[in-house]
């Protein structure tokens, strides 16, 4: 089995075995966007429940 690399770039496995995303929306034409906008994009989240199960089969050896 292959590890997706455009998945094991976008997603990272914690020790407690979560998966972490950064945010989306936060690359370009940000002049548009609020300063608290930008701020809350900061950071990192976890993913959301329903797409635990894909992203582990894309990532089987994280």
């Amino acid at each position: 089995m292959k590890t997706k690399k455009s998945a094991a770039k976008r997603f990272k496995v914690r020790a407690s075995g979560s998966i972490k995303r950064s945010q989306a929306f936060k690359r370009h034409i940000l002049t548009k966007k609020t300063t608290k906008n930008k701020r809350q994009l900061r950071g990192t989240e976890n993913i959301h429940s329903s797409d635990i199960a894909s992203v582990r089969a894309m990532l089987p050896y994280a």
